[in-house]
């Protein structure tokens, strides 16, 4: 990504300190803060060491003359909308990345730092729609509690182009209605079914796992081995449904089935079935991969805590956090788009030191995208 091509995208966030104050541009300051985030800092103190250590790299690749002071850089954070900041960085994502895929993954993560003592429903929550086979987040909304994540997704679906995509999401989004805006945006959808639908819960497990619609039932299975690790995992698709009798309460339903998972590890082995219902009328080794891809958005939010470290992230601020937060998906995606270039293939955690250690190579990650 050019110089000029980050300056003309953040110059569009707005601005509200008086101009004839302003030293340091937004887009200055959204290009040092991005550079911490792909070195895998973004804590404020971490961040001014780094633009002071890099002045001469921000001034020869971004004609950033002057380093703003801490204050200035928490002030702007601060400020700065972080809805607004979060638009322009999934416009610099969806042009900069290869948009393929079928798979939209929806789900939600807390900042755990951000709740108040006691209050463990207070954190801060995105919920982010993932284009799983890209990597690329098409759009994300900020909820404070998760109750409201139902309403937030339904409107989230207004503003995305879901044409030819599968919608999935964890059984909290089991609802009819949410179901009814998939289908009438052209979409389709593959939502976990768990006891918040207790009716249609009850049926679908009593019938798959009573074995006596076996000949109504197809099967199909995987297995993974992994460091020592075996995972076996076991579809079972329903293939005609005219016995369910909500069917006709949900837009466009057509499939219901099982995936058992039988994990092997250190000599324990546990198994576990989740249920789910679907509009797509698909095999049962392609609800294996459907459901697999959704795998992806939870793996994508474990990055975010282990590697970016994002629940101990200490901004005080909304916008602050909502800043960071989309500043640290495009990092991984960013990375991950250099690391599948590399002959030799490292960690992303290990692709975070070399940006902080060399110029060089942060000059390439940033230019991979």
């Amino acid at each position: 990504m050019t110089k000029e091509y980050l300056q003309e995208k953040f110059s569009q966030i707005s601005d509200e300190r008086h101009q004839s104050y302003v030293e340091h541009k937004i887009s200055d300051i959204l290009i040092i803060v991005m550079s911490s985030v792909l070195c895998g800092l973004d804590q404020l103190a971490e961040i001014m060491v780094h633009a002071q250590n890099r002045k001469e790299f921000f001034k020869n690749n971004f004609g950033i003359e002057q380093i703003p002071s801490k204050a200035t850089f928490s002030r702007v954070l601060n400020m700065m909308n972080g809805s607004e900041v979060a638009k322009i960085i999934i416009e610099i994502m969806k042009e900069r990345a290869d948009i393929v895929g079928d798979i939209i993954a929806v789900d939600g993560k807390s900042i755990r730092s951000t709740s108040e003592k006691g209050k463990a429903h207070s954190a801060l929550q995105i919920l982010t729609a993932y284009l799983t086979e890209s990597s690329v987040v098409i759009g994300q909304e900020a909820i404070h509690n998760k109750t409201n994540e139902i309403p937030v997704f339904q409107a989230m679906l207004d503003l995305l182009d879901i044409t030819g995509k599968i919608i999935t999401a964890d059984a909290m989004h089991c609802q009819t209605k949410t179901c009814e805006k998939i289908i009438e945006s052209g979409g389709n959808y593959v939502f976990g079914l768990k006891e918040n639908q207790k009716n249609m819960f009850d049926d679908v497990v009593l019938y798959i796992r009573s074995g006596l619609h076996k000949e109504n039932i197809s099967i199909a299975s995987t297995l993974e081995k992994s460091r020592g690790r075996i995972e076996k995992r076991i579809c079972e698709k329903v293939e005609d449904i005219s016995w369910l009798h909500a069917k006709d309460e949900w837009k466009g339903l057509n499939t219901v089935f099982s995936i058992t998972r039988i994990t092997t590890a250190k000599g324990k082995t546990t198994t576990e079935t989740n249920y789910y219902i679907g509009s797509v009328d698909v095999t049962a080794e392609e609800l294996l991969r459907i459901v697999r891809e959704h795998w992806k958005i939870e793996s994508m939010h474990w990055i975010l805590d282990v590697v970016f470290s994002e629940d101990e992230c200490g901004l005080l601020s909304v916008n602050g956090q909502k800043t960071l937060n989309i500043l640290r998906k495009l990092a991984l995606l960013i990375h991950k788009q250099y690391i599948s270039s590399l002959e030799r293939k490292i960690s992303i955690k290990a692709n975070l030191l070399n940006c902080l250690m060399k110029d060089s190579i942060l000059c390439d990650v940033l230019s991979s995208l």
